[in-house]
């Protein structure tokens, strides 16, 4: 068992002081036990040990490495590597090769062999504030200064990092992974294997309002969030708690930073959904097909299973020129990117103020089928 490879040496107080990043715990195994974990078949020497990954250019003698297709040949034959997973067809002479039809799920599944996680917590700490109608399972870990609510369940296994603070009455499967400075609000329900990274808000009241006698009434938010198994939640990401409904996210979801989910939506299971993607509330028809889902896209949210949503770019200012009444603007790569996630009827429903002419100038001599 090893630490990572990179080193940075400082001088304090006279002793030389070595911090190896990234802090992770490397486990060797030989090319015979990958292959066997990742289904790959084994061409070279079965015994040669694995001590790390790496790209290319960076590895080391015993880092494994990955290539798909043969435009990416030399630089794996190039490298110090001589280990390497490849698609077949790729020629390696002098290396260990693990040949699969996917080489980069099964560099990602071999990954997990190799790579150990970094402990979020080790224990519990005795800053930690738990509350005494609390139920934390054994072998649980709470760093320090976080606080867990009355009557919150803690499955075992869970670590939970640093001044994250956990709700009343939520529930947190088995295995969780919940980083520093996370908040889960009251009644949050996690299932299990769920990964949070720093500063994601979940359960938080939605954002939703009924005007009338010259002012805006909060509507009521009282609905909870359930997260399926396998979820992973990026950093700074904010999940809304339902209205009358709940917000569910389905099990083997994927939400990348700084994406917001609504109150009442439905993500589907194993959606993958990248940066800056905000999908709004409420109920509404999934997307015909995997695309993209651009920042200014304010449709109503259900999202089907097995979708690929990415963020939008930065786009210049003439980009957003025609006006779409106060829904923002669609123009070039924008119009192209909402015909091909959305269907015209669910987006003309959605953004109701849109103006007509306006409207059909964006839709005019929209592909068949899409973009």
């Amino acid at each position: 068992m090893d630490l990572g490879a990179r080193a940075v040496e400082h001088q304090a107080e006279g002793r030389a002081i070595v911090v190896r990043f990234p802090l992770r715990l490397t486990m060797r195994r030989t090319a015979r036990e990958l292959a066997v974990a990742v289904s790959a078949t084994l061409e070279g020497d079965a015994e040669v040990e694995i001590g790390g990954v790496a790209a290319p250019e960076r590895a080391g003698t015993r880092d494994l490495i990955y290539v798909e297709s043969a435009k990416h040949a030399q630089r794996a034959a190039a490298s110090a590597s001589i280990i390497a997973i490849a698609a077949e067809g790729i020629a390696l002479p002098g290396k260990t090769v693990l040949r699969s039809a996917q080489p980069k799920m099964a560099f990602a599944r071999a990954a997990e062999l190799l790579l150990g996680r970094t402990p979020i917590a080790s224990g519990i700490h005795p800053t930690a504030i738990i509350a005494p109608l609390s139920r934390v399972a054994p072998e649980v870990s709470i760093g320090p200064y976080a606080v867990i609510g009355e009557d919150t369940h803690v499955g075992t296994g869970t670590q939970i990092g640093a001044h994250a603070v956990i709700g009343a009455g939520c529930w947190i499967g088995e295995n969780c992974r919940i980083h520093a400075r996370v908040t889960l609000y009251g009644g949050v329900r996690l299932g299990s294997r769920v990964e949070i990274h720093s500063g994601a808000v979940i359960g938080a009241e939605g954002f939703g309002y009924a005007f009338g006698e010259g002012q805006h009434w909060k509507f009521p938010q009282v609905g909870i969030v359930e997260i399926g198994d396998d979820v992973e939640i990026g950093a700074n990401t904010t999940i809304d708690r339902g209205s009358l409904d709940d917000t569910r996210i389905a099990e083997g979801v994927k939400l990348d930073n700084l994406v917001h989910v609504g109150h009442n939506c439905q993500i589907g299971a194993h959606t993958v959904i990248a940066a800056q993607v905000g999908v709004p509330s409420w109920k509404a028809r999934g997307c015909g097909r995997a695309g993209r889902l651009w920042r200014a896209l304010q449709t109503r949210g259900r999202v089907g299973n097995r979708r690929t949503i990415r963020g939008a770019g930065r786009e210049n200012r003439s980009q957003w020129s025609d006006s779409l009444g106060n829904t923002g603007s669609f123009t070039g790569k924008i119009q192209r990117a909402v015909r091909m996630v959305w269907p015209a009827s669910a987006i003309g429903r959605a953004h109701r103020g849109v103006r007509g002419k306006a409207w059909r100038k964006m839709t005019k001599n929209r592909p068949a089928g899409g973009a």
